[in-house]
C-alpha cells in the first residue's frame, strides 16, 4: 500500500500503475497533424525522435531491430518486435475513431498498439494483455470506497499533508488523495491481474485513446520484463514512491512521446475523441497539491528517461529499471549518483506526545524535493503568497512551475526544481498525538548551510503569510485560529548548519514539550504588531502585477479571462474537453480570473 500518496485498499489492489489524463491525453498523441501540447513548440518533436532505427538498421544498446512486414504473419508475435497475432506495426486500423469501439475493434486496435509499442521500445511482448473498460462513476466508487487504512494511518497521514501545507486541519487527507485519483486517472495497469484498465465517461460506448492504451501497455510490458509486483517498485516513503514511479512512470512517456511523433509523422493513427478519450472527471473539489505533487513523475521521469536512452540506449533504461532511483531529488536534477545526507533526529517528547511507530518508517515520513517544491508554489497557487520568490508577483510564483526548460509533446513538463528547494539532502517527518491533539517534527538536511537558510527563510516566509505578525527570531510563532485558518497552531523553526527543523503543535507551549531542548522561547504575551511580517505583504498585489511586475506572459496586463499567457489557456490545442476540465491549466484559468 502506498503511504502518503495512499489509494483506499480497493484501488490499492487494483490500480497500482496508473496514468493521470491531466493534461496528458493531448491530441497530439494520436492524431497526424495535431497541434503540440501546451507550450511545446515544434522542437519537441526532435526530443521524441527515436535513437532506434525507424526503417531498419542497427537497435540501440538494449534493443531488437523490428521484423518486416513479409515476417509478420498469423501466429507470429512473440518472438519477433514490431508484430503481434500477424499485425505489423506499419499497418493501421480499418475504422475512423476509437469512439464507440466494439469488441472486435478493441481487439485489432490492441494488437496493433502492442506491435507498435514493441517497434518503438525495440522490444517483444512476451504474452497477451488484456483490455477492459470501466465508467468514470464505477471507478470513483471503487477508489472511494471508505477503506483508507487504519484510524491511525489516516491520522498520521492527515499530519504529513498538514505539514505540507497542502490539505489544511480539519480536512481528510485521504479522502481528498482518492478524489484526485477517482477523478484524473485515465487508465491502469494491473500487475496482479495483468490487465489494463480504460476509464471512459458516464453514459458513453467505450472511447479508447490511443496514447493512453499505448502508455499502459508498455507497463504491461515491463511487469512482463521486471515483475512489478517486486517490493523494489513500492517505495516505502513519499519520496521513495514517487522516485520510483520516475523510471516506472517516466519510461512509458518516454515509449508514448516517441510513438506520438510517428503517428504525427508517418504512422496513420485512430484520432482521440473530442472528449480527449480518458474520461476525465470535473476539476471540481480536486486538490492541485496533492495532482502537482503526483504529476511529478510523468514529467521529470520521462525527461530523465529520455537522458538515459540518449547517454546509454535502452540497456541504461533497463539497468535503471532494476535498481530504481531513491528519491525525487535523483529524477529531478537526473543525476543517478545524487548524493543524500544524514538526517539526526531523536524523539525526545514530553508531555504525552508520542510517535506513530507502526506507520511510515518507524513512525516517520520523507517528503522530498518534489513535495517541498509543491508545498511552496502552492502557496501561491492557492492562497496568493509569494514564498518562492518573494520580490516577485504572484503570478509569476505561480509561473515558475510552469516554466519548464525541457519540453515533452504529450503532455505538459512542469518545473519542480527551484533554489529553495535544490539543496535537499534528506528529511524525516514524524507526526505525534497526544490525545485528541496533532502534531509534528519534521527534521530535514540540507547540502550545505546556504541551501538550509534558503529552505528556513521561505518556510518562515509561509508562515507569516498564513499568520498575522512578524517572525521573531528564537521564538516560538504562532498562527490564530481564525475561521480562514488553514494551518492554525504554533511553530518553531530552528536551523543548526546543514539542519532545519520544523515543529508543530496546536499551541506554543506544545511545541516545547515535543522539543523540549529547543533553542526557543514562548512569544511575547501581546504579540508583535501584526505587520503581516517576513513575506506576507505582497505590496498591494492581487496576482494581476497591477501593471508593473505581475504581467503576464503574453505581454498584457491580467485584465480579463482571455488575458492570460498562452501556457494557462483552457483552450489550449492537444487537450479534449473532458481532460481539460481536470487539467491545471483551467485552474490557472479560474485563478487568473480571481486575482484580476
Amino acid at each position: 500500500m502506498r503511504r502518503a500518496l495512499t489509494l483506499s485498499t480497493a484501488a490499492a489492489a487494483v490500480a497500482a500503475v496508473a496514468v493521470l489524463c491531466v493534461a496528458f491525453t493531448a491530441g497530439a498523441a494520436a492524431a497526424p497533424a495535431a497541434a503540440p501540447a501546451a507550450g511545446v513548440g515544434p522542437a519537441a518533436s526532435d526530443a521524441a525522435a527515436p535513437a532506434e532505427a525507424v526503417g531498419g538498421g542497427p537497435a540501440p544498446p538494449g534493443g531488437v531491430p523490428s521484423a518486416s512486414a513479409a515476417e509478420c504473419g498469423p501466429g507470429d508475435g512473440t518472438d519477433l518486435v514490431g508484430c503481434w497475432n500477424g499485425t505489423h506495426y506499419e499497418e493501421s486500423v480499418d475504422f475512423e475513431s476509437t469512439d464507440g469501439l466494439n469488441e472486435t475493434q478493441l481487439a485489432a486496435l490492441t494488437d496493433l498498439t502492442m506491435a507498435r509499442v514493441e517497434h518503438v521500445r525495440q522490444r517483444p511482448f512476451k504474452e497477451d494483455v488484456p483490455v477492459e473498460t470501466v465508467s468514470r462513476s464505477e471507478y470513483a466508487n471503487d477508489t472511494a470506497s471508505g477503506d483508507n487504512g487504519s484510524e491511525a494511518f489516516r491520522r498520521w497521514n492527515d499530519q504529513v499533508w498538514e505539514a505540507l501545507f497542502v490539505v489544511g486541519e480539519g480536512t481528510d487527507a485521504n479522502g481528498e488523495i482518492d478524489s484526485v485519483f477517482g477523478g484524473a486517472v485515465s487508465g491502469f495497469y494491473s500487475p496482479a491481474e495483468d490487465r489494463i484498465v480504460i476509464v471512459v465517461p458516464d453514459g458513453e460506448s467505450p472511447d479508447i485513446d490511443p496514447s493512453t492504451l499505448a502508455h499502459e501497455l508498455l507497463h504491461a510490458m515491463q511487469d512482463q520484463y521486471h515483475d512489478l509486483t517486486d517490493p523494489r517498485y513500492l517505495g516505502v516513503t513519499q519520496d521513495g514512491d514517487l522516485a520510483v514511479d520516475g523510471i516506472v512512470e517516466g519510461e512509458a512517456v518516454h515509449v508514448e512521446e516517441r510513438y506520438a511523433a510517428r503517428c504525427a509523422d508517418n504512422w496513420t493513427c485512430a484520432e482521440a475523441s473530442e472528449g480527449g478519450g480518458g474520461g476525465g472527471g470535473g476539476s471540481a473539489g480536486i486538490n492541485l497539491g496533492i495532482l502537482q505533487t503526483v504529476l511529478q513523475p510523468y514529467g521529470d521521469g520521462a525527461l530523465y528517461v529520455r537522458e538515459l536512452v540518449d547517454e546509454g540506449g535502452w540497456a541504461a533504461v533497463n539497468e535503471t529499471m532494476n535498481d530504481p532511483p531513491a528519491s525525487t531529488a535523483e529524477v529531478i536534477h537526473r543525476n543517478p549518483d545524487y548524493e543524500e545526507g544524514t538526517v539526526s533526529f531523536e524523539d525526545a517528547a514530553t508531555g504525552g506526545w508520542e510517535t506513530y511507530a507502526d506507520q511510515g518508517v518507524e513512525g516517520a515520513e520523507t517528503a522530498g524535493e518534489a513535495s517541498m517544491f509543491v508545498m511552496f508554489w502552492y502557496q501561491s497557487f492557492e492562497y496568493r503568497y509569494p514564498v518562492l520568490e518573494p520580490g516577485a508577483s504572484v503570478r509569476e510564483n505561480v509561473q515558475i512551475h510552469l516554466d519548464a526548460e525541457p519540453e515533452l509533446q504529450t503532455r505538459r513538463a512542469y518545473n519542480y526544481e527551484h533554489p529553495v528547494t535544490d539543496g535537499w539532502a534528506g528529511d524525516e517527518l514524524y507526526p505525534y498525538r497526544n490525545g485528541d491533539r496533532d502534531g509534528y517534527v519534521w527534521a530535514t538536511e540540507w547540502q550545505t548551510e546556504a541551501d538550509a537558510a534558503a529552505f528556513r527563510d521561505a518556510y518562515v516566509r509561509m508562515l507569516t503569510a498564513h499568520g498575522d505578525r512578524e517572525y521573531d527570531d528564537g521564538s516560538v510563532y504562532a498562527i490564530d485560529d481564525g475561521d480562514d485558518a488553514d494551518f492554525p497552531g504554533a511553530y518553531g523553526v530552528e536551523r543548526d548548519g546543514t539542519s532545519v527543523t520544523v515543529t508543530h503543535a496546536p499551541s506554543p507551549e506544545g511545541v516545547l514539550e515535543l522539543r523540549p531542548d529547543a533553542d526557543l522561547a514562548l512569544p511575547d504575551a501581546d504579540g508583535t504588531d501584526g505587520s503581516g511580517g517576513d513575506g506576507s505583504d505582497t505590496d498591494g498585489d492581487d496576482g494581476d502585477g497591477n501593471g508593473t511586475n505581475g504581467d503576464d506572459a503574453s505581454g498584457e496586463n491580467g485584465s480579463d479571462d482571455e488575458g492570460n499567457d498562452s501556457n494557462t489557456d483552457a483552450s489550449t490545442p492537444g487537450f479534449g474537453v473532458a481532460a481539460a476540465l481536470v487539467a491545471l491549466v483551467v485552474a490557472l484559468a479560474l485563478f487568473a480570473r480571481r486575482s484580476a
